[in-house]
């Protein structure tokens, strides 16, 4: 294998084409090179699983293009972090930065948001990380936890959150 400056080198010397390639993902300069640091961050973090004598431009455009989905994922996730089902009620955020600021909707996210912190820390930080964008399978892996140990602790979660927000006393 290459030696590290080496590896670094070569890595640096593709900063440009990457940026390219964010800036026709994010189509926002911030975000691209925000995108680029990360996917150089990640790469020299991870600089022992690349295998010499492979496309280092194709495993950094995998790199990239595999942060960028995450990233979208967990903002989609975020913008509906509410979206807990029926029995919450009106408690959704806006979809998007099209759509006015609502202190209703604001105040709604505080009160789950008070009620997640509420929650006893095996529910709670599947249900955090769940809602920041991680799939079931990522959530199962970080934790060290059967996958439908997770998908339990989130339902059961969320069911608690929305009884605690149905009862006024619950959030007094």
């Amino acid at each position: 294998m290459a030696t590290s400056s080496s590896f670094s080198s070569d890595v640096v010397a593709y900063r440009e084409q990457l940026r390219y390639y964010a800036l026709s993902l994010t189509s926002n300069l911030e975000e691209a090179n925000d995108l680029v640091q990360e996917t150089m961050l990640k790469a020299f973090l991870h600089e022992n699983r690349f295998q010499a004598d492979t496309n280092l431009k194709a495993w950094l455009y995998t790199i990239l293009r595999n942060i960028f989905i995450n990233n979208y994922r967990r903002s989609i996730k975020f913008r509906s972090i509410v979206d807990l089902g029926t029995d919450i009620g009106q408690a959704e955020l806006p979809q998007s930065s099209k759509d006015s600021f609502n202190p209703e909707s604001a105040y709604r996210y505080k009160e789950i948001y008070s009620e997640m912190t509420n929650l006893p820390e095996e529910f709670r930080v599947p249900l955090k990380m769940y809602f920041e964008g991680f799939k079931y399978k990522e959530i199962a892996d970080e934790l060290n936890l059967p996958i439908g140990t997770i998908k339990s602790r989130i339902f059961l979660a969320r069911k608690q959150v929305a009884v605690a927000l149905s009862d006024p006393q619950a959030i007094a």
